[in-house]
């Protein structure tokens, strides 16, 4: 890892997996909306890498939001 948009992706892709073992039932669509933040966070770390850091701190926080609401339902 060498950049913080590494660790921060990473880290909370690492939370993901953690939030959908531990806060959700389990089922096959809260499973695709996870993988879809998952990717989000991905291309996060990319976008972030590649020097848009407005882009990607937005976006780490929407797909962030996004699995907030995902777990709630």
């Amino acid at each position: 890892m060498e950049t913080i948009f590494d660790v921060v992706t990473v880290t909370c892709f690492a939370g993901l997996v953690i939030a959908f073992f531990r806060f959700t039932n389990r089922n096959r669509r809260t499973l695709i909306e996870f993988l879809v933040a998952a990717l989000a966070l991905a291309v996060a770390n990319q976008i972030g890498n590649a020097g848009q850091t407005v882009l990607a701190v937005s976006l780490i926080l929407g797909s962030l939001g996004f699995v907030a609401l995902a777990a709630k339902s």
